[in-house]
């Protein structure tokens, strides 16, 4: 018992020595109390003592040789245990620690220090831990283990190292995403300032209509509560306002529709306006509806409107398309106008067959050939007052051009009010000829030049009107006794989703008799289902004629 309290840990072992007290007086100090007890092993502590004398004869001198044995000196007084204690050697330095009341200085790192000096256990406690093995004061593997695993955290605690790391990884990058997210609330609060003179010509321009007897889609849906919630917003990235949106309306009262989308963005941001519009114009087109795909159908499905050439002057099928990867033309610079025609150019020239042609640049044009194209009918001009107003005619001539086939029944509009107007046209209503090559061009074009397209709106185009198959199958037709009744003429096309214009198109009159007259629905349906509208449209405005 002795032997293993010397080796045991500085802590107080009174239960294991009935014959120790708990807390052991220096060595000058004599014990009290139990004199007859340490006479049994008087010699490894209170030598100088002459009571312990008198008993030495009676117990067998071999037994304290033993004990004295294992030291390595003649165990001194209490004092001289304490000089090796700063010593980094294992066996004294932990072996005989002085008692509580003075305690040895701590080392620096005590975990570390007791890591490499582990400190010899009790027999009893060893014995239950080791099976007995291992009781020299060389702790086992497992003891070590159990004692001191909490400082080998590479051993026991793997996974709450990787927890720990994983946990402040994920702090770092949370801290790191709000301040992403801060700098970007502040960009998107920078990009929806509004110019105060923009906002103040936006109030100006909506008292006016407001007051006005317009008849346009942007007066019957620009409620004041639309208004304004549209009227500080802008475009992501071409920070487009609501005044570029309803500008043209604004200013010509007139207009049947009154708004254009200066970027493919604008139909997004400023929804709450061309959501409803859209609805009303192309037939009960909900928000939540989506466009179908493109589909052309059987193209010899179609016959002749007028075979016997009565009453169809001429048939034209046209569709607009925008080139991926450019705005629409309020936003559209002179780099990019000329950039656009050099692409448009380089690809109407690889067509060839019945499509092959010349493309001719507005910028530099010579009279003779502007005034041939003029007699085709073929040139555009400048845009109207409703194009100018909404910014779609910057930079002209810059970038505009015609293309045409030798025949004169193709032909390709550049960066007029679309990106690219492809038409297909003759005389008489041989429709199905006239479709085919349509499509056949498309086709062509798109091989080399990819369109701007939507999932749930179809192709993008300036004109909310023009969306979707963008498809607009027309005829110039005499139909005279429909037409002295212009109201008339008007509610019977509009029975089978047909829409008369003037001679030369919107905004224009009737030339003789003459009237333009088409499908009106372009969104919801395909491109096969919107030129069969109209084919079965004129069919029966030319029967009814007849029975007038």
């Amino acid at each position: 018992k002795r032997l293993a309290w010397l080796f045991s840990s500085n802590k107080p072992a009174a239960p294991a020595l009935d014959d120790k007290p708990a807390n052991p007086a220096p060595a000058k100090v004599p014990a009290p109390a139990p004199a007859p007890a340490p006479a049994k092993d008087s010699p490894p502590a209170p030598a100088p003592k002459p009571a312990a004398a008198a008993p030495v004869p009676k117990p067998e001198p071999p037994k304290p040789a033993p004990v004295v044995a294992p030291a390595p000196a003649p165990v001194p007084p209490k004092e001289e245990v304490l000089a090796p204690k700063p010593k980094t050697e294992p066996a004294p330095a932990p072996v005989v620690a002085p008692p509580k009341p003075t305690p040895p200085p701590k080392p620096s790192s005590p975990p570390k220090q007791a890591d490499k000096m582990p400190i010899p256990l009790p027999k009893s406690l060893t014995e239950a831990n080791t099976n007995g093995q291992d009781t020299n004061g060389n702790i086992h593997h497992e003891v070590d283990e159990r004692v001191f695993g909490a400082q080998q955290p590479e051993k026991v605690l793997p996974a709450a190292k990787e927890a720990s790391n994983d946990f402040i990884k994920g702090e770092t990058n949370a801290f790191i995403q709000s301040i992403k997210e801060a700098q970007q609330l502040g960009e998107r609060k920078q990009d929806t300032m509004v110019d105060a003179a923009v906002l103040a010509k936006l109030e100006e321009g909506y008292a006016k209509l407001a007051a006005s007897d317009s008849k346009s889609l942007l007066k019957k849906y620009l409620t004041k509560e639309v208004f304004d919630n549209l009227k500080n917003k802008v475009t992501p990235t071409f920070k487009s306002t609501l005044l570029d949106v309803i500008q043209s309306g604004l200013e010509n009262h007139d207009s049947g529709v009154g708004i254009y989308a200066p970027d493919a963005e604008a139909y997004t941001v400023f929804a709450d306006l061309f959501d409803p519009i859209i609805e009303d114009y192309h037939g009960g087109f909900k928000k939540t509806d989506k466009h179908p795909a493109s589909t052309f159908g059987d193209v010899a499905s179609f016959g002749n409107v007028d075979p016997t050439n009565e009453y169809v002057i001429s048939t034209r099928v046209r569709c607009g398309r925008s080139m991926q990867g450019y705005p629409f033309n309020p936003c559209l610079t002179e780099a990019q106008y000329k950039e656009m025609e050099g692409k448009v150019s380089s690809t109407l020239s690889g067509l060839d067959g019945e499509l092959k042609g010349k493309f001719y640049p507005l910028t530099g044009m010579e009279k003779a050939v502007q005034q041939q194209l003029i007699d085709d009918h073929f040139l555009f001009k400048e845009g109207d007052r409703f194009l100018q107003a909404a910014n779609a005619c910057r930079f002209w001539p810059s970038g505009r051009g015609i293309y045409h086939n030798d025949a004169k029944t193709f032909l390709v509009w550049c960066n007029e009010e679309d990106h690219l107007r492809i038409i297909s046209m003759q005389q008489g209503g041989d429709l199905g000829q006239i479709y085919k090559r349509l499509v056949t061009a498309v086709n062509e074009i798109e091989k080399r030049v990819p369109f701007s397209h939507d999932d749930r709106l179809g192709f993008l185009t300036f004109c909310p009107t023009n969306l979707g198959t963008t498809i607009r199958a027309s005829v110039h037709i005499k139909v005279p006794k429909l037409a002295s009744n212009k109201a008339k003429l008007e509610e019977v096309a509009a029975k089978y989703n047909l829409q008369v214009r003037g001679t030369r198109g919107e905004h224009t009159e009737a030339e003789g008799g003459v009237y333009d007259i088409s499908n009106k629905r372009r969104m919801g349906l395909t491109e096969y289902d919107a030129v069969k509208e109209m084919y079965d449209g004129i069919t029966e405005l030319i029967k009814l004629e007849k029975s007038l």
